[in-house]
């Protein structure tokens, strides 16, 4: 028999050295975005001269090497540092590798999702292995159990952090059950997201309570009052929540704005499923009119034509009517974003309908510090809010009709 030329099984070493080539490749690839990331940083500083017409913001080397974990295990990355010559403070800082960063964003988001998904810390370092390939099983148990601690301190730095240095403009609200129970009630989480006046939005309180508990909501909202949160124009919430009483409260100028999804479903589950399509058409037809007054005959039309036979669903919707609309006094660009809680709804969606055997992993701090880890990774990949420009126009209460603003007479 002829032999027959085979290509030779790939040895441990020749696999080494593979995964030593893909490091050496993603460590050169991280390296020119950082130089890039630098040169475009520099860029703002171009025209600074000094007294004999040189840059005044020039380089200044590398801050010491260091080691992020990715899923092929640990790359070594350098940042460049920068200096006024001038002695005026000036820093450079790479949103590909922050300050400190130790993981890659892979590892920081699976690990807190693996662990809410019912993952056990004996387990997370097969789990980690399988999505993210054998670097990450660097990660011990021992390891998770120190981030879980460090996630909490996290936690409570950031929750007493003060907000008074952004002036806020909108705020949406909800509570997050969790499969967790203390005593008789589920655990709750509430949530409130507040958007500044660049557009950006940011998770403002992550905290326990009871969802309809008008209570909890003025624990919440006494403690952002406390850390500086001025009174935001507008909160979105569902209409069920005890958080409207508290907010008329502690915030009395604050306008509410119901969320249309919640009371969508809530106005279908009055009505039978052979009905729910065309109603449904209806309650979009209002929230979609161009203005105030057109909404105003799409809700009447809908009054009228389910009044009489479904009570039921035209009182739950017509109890909301004045909160429903208040989005029409606000910027036009702004109502896909304020005319539900859908921020909230988006970030958090998965942790609504957690598995039974997450309840054995979390208790009630555990459950907050990884809502709070999730929070986090989901805010960094947040857009600004559509017309963000005019945001201070918002904060500055500027009369909107219909979503135009109304021009002042000269």
């Amino acid at each position: 028999m002829s032999e027959i030329n085979q290509i030779p099984p790939i040895s441990e070493a020749t696999h080494d050295l593979l995964t030593e080539t893909i490091r050496a490749g993603a460590k050169e690839i991280i390296r020119l975005a950082v130089e890039a990331e630098l040169e475009e940083y520099l860029k703002q500083f171009r025209d600074l001269k000094t007294a004999d017409g040189k840059a005044e913001v020039v380089r200044n080397g590398h801050l010491p090497e260091r080691e992020v974990q990715t899923g092929i295990g640990p790359v070594t990355v350098r940042v460049p540092k920068i200096r006024s010559k001038t002695g005026a403070p000036v820093s450079f800082q790479s949103v590909l590798v922050p300050p400190y960063v130790r993981k890659s964003k892979s590892l920081e988001a699976a690990i807190p999702w693996l662990y809410l998904k019912g993952i056990s810390t004996g387990e997370m370092n097969d789990a980690l292995e399988a999505l993210l390939g054998p670097g990450a099983s660097g990660l011990s148990s021992s390891t998770i159990s120190r981030l879980k601690t460090e996630w909490g301190k996290e936690y409570d730095v950031w929750r007493k952090a003060s907000l008074a240095d952004k002036k806020w403009a909108y705020i949406w609200v909800d509570g997050i059950y969790s499969g967790l129970r203390k005593e008789d009630d589920k655990l709750c989480a509430l949530v409130v997201i507040g958007v500044d006046s660049q557009g950006r939005k940011h998770f403002l309180a992550i905290e326990d309570g009871v969802r309809e508990s008008k209570q909890s909501w003025k624990e919440v909202l006494l403690e952002l009052k406390h850390r500086g949160m001025n009174a935001p124009k507008l909160a979105i919430g569902d209409g069920a929540l005890g958080f409207w009483a508290a907010l008329e409260e502690e915030f009395p100028k604050t306008k509410a704005q119901r969320c249309w999804m919640h009371k969508t479903g809530n106005v279908l589950n009055c009505l039978p499923k052979s009905a729910q399509q065309k109603a449904k058409d209806k309650i979009h037809q209002i929230w979609m009119a161009e203005t105030k007054e057109e909404a105003d005959k799409a809700f009447d039309l809908f009054i009228d034509t389910y009044e009489a036979k479904y009570p039921k669903a035209a009182i739950c919707l017509q109890k909301d009517r004045d909160e429903l609309l208040n989005f029409y006094d606000f910027p036009a660009e702004h109502w896909q974003s304020i005319r539900t809680t859908n921020p909230i709804e988006s970030s958090f969606g998965t942790i609504r309908h957690r598995t039974k055997r997450s309840k054995g992993c979390l208790d009630r701090d555990g459950m907050l510090h990884m809502i709070f880890k999730l929070g986090m990774c989901a805010e960094k990949n947040w857009n600004r809010i559509r017309g963000y420009k005019t945001i201070e126009k918002v904060i500055r209460e500027v009369k909107f009709k219909d979503g135009e603003e109304i021009k002042q007479a000269a």
